[in-house]
């Protein structure tokens, strides 16, 4: 399904945990880059001096040739000063015109840079592909995808991730399964012995939902999405979720879920972007429509 990956790396291991994690997920035979963004801020002299540029450029680019030394990998290699880590990521990714872009999870290292401040999580908003977010520690113990998962709640942008988790799972001989976290509905909150007794059927019926859609293990738990999706995450080898907004790891679930996901998933983490569909992140339907983009809420 990926063909064009971008893999955000720096000084810290979760780059190695993006790498691996980036070579699971593209096909045979795609395109790998490795990325890096050194940090250049205009309002500063020293960044506008074109023999300091070029000193980071060249860091840059050791640093990438040393990563895929490591790694022992094929890659292309590519660098950009920019005011920040996500703003820099999004520009290289709409420059390659990548279909995903994988970064690690590691506190210290990439996505913590990324998720520095409200300003960088709107730089990254509008990123035009899909993102990954690679657990700590992936790159040790990378393993085969036998179950690939779906967050799932009906809506346009969840049967989005649903689709896009199945044709994964078709490519890879996975198994393939769906959750949703069940919210009980307002006007319950009144009676708490009447949310008590309805949550059962709740969750019952959000199971029989999924089932019925056919080829996929249907999962339902009461609670709050993005804790349960979490726990959900620890059987699976493969979380994938939507995004209803244009930010990779902001705006999903009005910007709550997906950025708690991405700490707190006990696996890779597979954010769908409304840019995924136009950077041709999309599957197939059995009417021959194509899918819209989607999400969790």
């Amino acid at each position: 399904m990926f063909n064009n990956v971008i893999v955000g790396v720096d000084e810290q291991a979760g780059g190695r945990d993006a790498v691996a994690l980036a070579k699971d997920l593209m096909l045979t035979g795609g395109e790998l880059t490795l990325a890096h963004v050194h940090l250049s801020d205009p309002g500063f002299l020293r960044s506008s001096n074109v023999a300091f540029e070029e000193a980071e450029r060249q860091r840059s680019l050791a640093l990438l040739d040393a990563i895929r030394d490591e790694v022992g990998v094929e890659a292309g290699r590519i660098c950009i000063g920019s005011s920040s880590v996500g703003r820099g990521l999004h520009e290289l990714a709409e420059r390659q015109r990548a279909d995903l872009l994988v970064v690690g999870s590691c506190r210290r290292g990439l996505i913590g840079r990324v998720f520095v401040g409200d300003d960088t999580r709107d730089e990254l908003n509008g990123a035009p592909c899909a993102v990954a977010v690679a657990p700590a520690g992936y790159a040790n113990q990378p393993s085969p995808f036998r179950e690939i998962g779906a967050g799932y709640n009906r809506s346009p942008e969840s049967e989005f991730a649903l689709d896009v988790a199945r044709e994964l799972a078709v490519e890879r001989g996975a198994k393939l399964s769906a959750f949703e976290a069940v919210a009980i509905p307002a006007y319950l909150f009144s009676d708490a012995r009447a949310v008590a007794e309805s949550i059962p059927t709740y969750v019952d019926q959000a199971r029989s939902q999924i089932a019925a859609l056919g080829g996929v293990e249907a999962h339902a738990a009461y609670g709050v999405a993005a804790e349960e999706l979490a726990l959900y995450s620890a059987s699976l080898d493969l979380l994938v979720v939507g995004s209803r907004g244009y930010g990779p790891i902001g705006r999903l679930v009005h910007g709550s879920t997906s950025q708690t996901l991405s700490r707190t998933a006990r696996c890779p983490l597979l954010v769908l972007t409304r840019g995924a569909r136009s950077a041709g992140t999309s599957v197939p339907l059995e009417n021959g429509r194509k899918a819209i983009s989607a999400g969790t809420r």
